[in-house]
């Protein structure tokens, strides 16, 4: 085996020498006037076209497209500026195609031996390192793809030439003829490629309206929104990816959850790695508590003393009031004051008596608003005198911070991903730190995947979005027809208010471009016959399918029980926890709330219908909370592509008394 494998390098060796002497005698013949540096690179890149690769050649550089994306390469001394205007003329003529303006990356080729760390957009390479580095890029385009996008090129760039190796045959890469563009046939044949690869691979192309938004100028804060699977959050990465290419400042990309940053991180570094030191991916209490600690503001965080602080409030002023008659539960008031009064920075009891409680079913007058009031008040009296801080201060103390100081941060622009989870209070600290600049603010989110209760609207965060700043995606490109209609069936009659104020119904109407998924019930008579199917079916699973597969659980004590489950059957897990958007093959196993701004191929959803097996609340609280665990659901059965697999326990044992 190893004679055979250095025969065959010899044999590779040998190509590759009279693929390199052709091309330096087939540039010396053309390109004479260029100089000997301009020569060398361009005889690299001509040997590329050897290996699958499409060559362009102008005056003063070279678009190269191959398995690796699309290049425009400077080796003629025209100068940083003249590079990125040609690489801006690229990123215009793909457009078209579906391809994101990040698809283009602009290589400025200097003397030297190596890479460095590039300028602003621009990858620097040395010119020795040129063709060895671009044919060492992770693959991107299939080879059908990268010929309609040469040829494409060469139409709309008619000042470039197309380019061959002649090696006395014309290279079997060049082969078939080029035929009239079917651009309906590369879109599809691109996202056909995607599909087949791991989940987590970067996404070359984007439906031209979605690459439109991400190169779109906004004359102010904007927002993007759709249903699910309809792609706001790669419209939001690749976005990122633009600005950075095209602004000095840094690029703030905030979410909710504490672990899609690293995901999010991950997937940019894949897909535009010259910008993505550029990006700062951050959870926004993260980012609050180390903007605060930068600026010497005390933060004392302590979850645990804020808790007891709370329940010893309830005991005084909340076990014995009035409020026990709306719901007799200390957690629904514990969420009024984080969501409501601490949400929304509220101050006054005033306030709180005149405002609209968004998403919150249970209507309360004015005397039970004045109870829940003093609830608040002595919470917060027992928080002090324990001298720590809750979540919603550590994002009060950091508006307040930025408020005084009129900005004052180093961001060119803020991204928000899955806005709708976030109070008042944070979107008014996002926005705050950029302010209404052209391009500084970008919310993206669906009220429908809300996972948390309460709710605000833009405009009581002083954000206005007018005319085209505010986008609506329609289009669903992850879920086929049978997984979401049986999503849509969860929330087909929870009617809800999005944070633009717009009433919208819980059944919308999309189109799909996916549909090959497969939705499979399960349903058993016990828990262990239940949970024997769900063992069974992830084995069943094809090798290497753990990659793309995630168990999903309404919460943490559902979580323990099958990762204790999964562990004795020996399948691999990783925690979403842990899960930083490399591909692993092992299950990834979280709650659905963890689960948001993701998608995999397989979804598995053990008894998922456990919590509507008590029937129809009867309280103004039991249906909200009925509803907001509809909304998790929807949101857990949505991250499925390929297959979601629902199981059922028929006959659950009685509660115990």
């Amino acid at each position: 085996m190893g004679a055979g494998l250095s025969q065959e390098a010899r044999r590779q060796e040998r190509l590759l020498r009279e693929q390199w002497e052709a091309a330096r005698r087939q540039v010396r013949e053309r390109r004479g006037a260029a100089g000997d540096g301009e020569r060398r690179v361009l005889a690299q890149l001509l040997v590329l076209t050897a290996r699958g690769w499409r060559l362009l050649v102008g005056r003063g550089d070279t678009v190269l497209v191959g398995p690796g994306g699309v290049f425009v390469v400077g080796a003629g001394g025209g100068g940083a500026a003249g590079l990125l205007a040609a690489a801006r003329g690229t990123e215009s003529a793909v457009a078209s195609l579906g391809m994101s303006p990040v698809a283009v990356q602009p290589v400025m080729v200097q003397a030297g031996q190596g890479p460095d760390g590039g300028h602003e957009r621009i990858w620097v390479l040395g010119e020795q390192e040129v063709g060895r580095v671009l044919l060492a890029q992770p693959r991107r385009l299939r080879a059908e793809s990268v010929r309609a996008i040469a040829d494409h090129l060469e139409r709309a760039l008619p000042d470039r030439e197309g380019v061959v190796l002649e090696l006395g045959t014309v290279p079997s890469s060049q082969g078939a003829p080029d035929g009239l563009f079917d651009l309906d046939g590369l879109r599809e044949a691109a996202l056909e490629g995607a599909r087949r690869a791991p989940i987590e691979q970067w996404m070359t192309f984007l439906h031209p309206d979605q690459v439109a938004l991400v190169r779109r100028n906004w004359s102010g804060p904007a927002r993007i929104s759709g249903p699910a699977g309809t792609g706001k959050t790669v419209v939001a990465l690749h976005r990122a990816a633009h600005l950075a290419r095209r602004t000095t400042g840094r690029i703030l990309y905030v979410t909710f959850a504490n672990n899609l940053p690293r995901v999010q991180s991950t997937f940019l570094r894949t897909m535009a790695p010259a910008v993505a030191d550029r990006v700062d991916f951050r959870s926004l209490h993260s980012w609050a508590q180390e903007f605060l600690q930068e600026r010497g503001v005390p933060v004392r965080l302590n979850g645990d003393k804020s808790e007891t602080a709370f329940s010893l409030a309830w005991k005084d002023r909340g076990r014995e009031s009035r409020l026990v008659q709306i719901d007799p539960g200390p957690a629904y008031w514990r969420e009024e004051i984080d969501y409501v009064i601490k949400g929304r920075g509220l101050t006054r009891f005033e306030e709180y008596a005149a405002v609209l409680r968004k998403r919150r079913k249970a209507g309360l007058h004015r005397t039970q608003r004045q109870s829940v009031w003093e609830l608040y008040e002595e919470y917060e009296a027992r928080r002090r005198e324990r001298g720590v801080h809750d979540f919603n201060d550590v994002l009060s103390l950091a508006l307040a911070e930025v408020s005084e100081e009129g900005g004052g941060t180093p961001y060119a622009a803020v991204i928000v991903d899955e806005v709708q989870d976030l109070t008042l209070v944070g979107v008014r600290l996002l926005h705050a730190l950029v302010g209404n600049a052209p391009n500084g603010l970008l919310l993206v989110g669906d009220g429908q995947q809300s996972v948390y209760p309460g709710g605000f609207r833009l405009t009581d965060a002083g954000i206005d979005i007018r005319g085209d700043r505010g986008q609506v995606l329609r289009t669903n490109y992850r879920n086929s027809r049978q997984i979401l209609d049986a999503a849509l069936a969860v929330v087909a009659d929870d009617a809800f208010e999005d944070i633009d104020g717009e009433p919208t119904p819980g059944r919308r109407d999309v189109d799909l471009t996916y549909h090959d998924g497969n939705v499979v019930r399960v349903a058993e008579p016990t828990a262990e016959a239940h949970d024997r199917e769900l063992v069974g079916a992830l084995q069943a699973l094809p090798d290497g399918a753990l990659a793309g597969t995630a168990l999903l659980c309404p919460s943490q004590w559902a979580l323990g029980h099958y990762q204790r489950l999964l562990a004795r059957a020996g399948i691999p897990v990783c925690r979403l926890e842990q899960y930083d958007g490399n591909p692993v093959d092992a299950v990834k196993l979280g709650t659905y709330r963890r689960a948001k701004g993701l998608e995999f191929k397989n979804v598995f959803l053990p008894r998922y219908d456990a919590g509507s097996a008590a029937g129809t609340p009867d309280t103004d609280t039991a249906r909200e909370r009925a509803e907001l665990r509809r909304s998790r659901l929807f949101v857990a059965m949505t991250r499925a592509r390929d297959l979601l697999w629902l199981g059922s326990v028929t006959d659950p044992p009685a509660p115990r008394r």
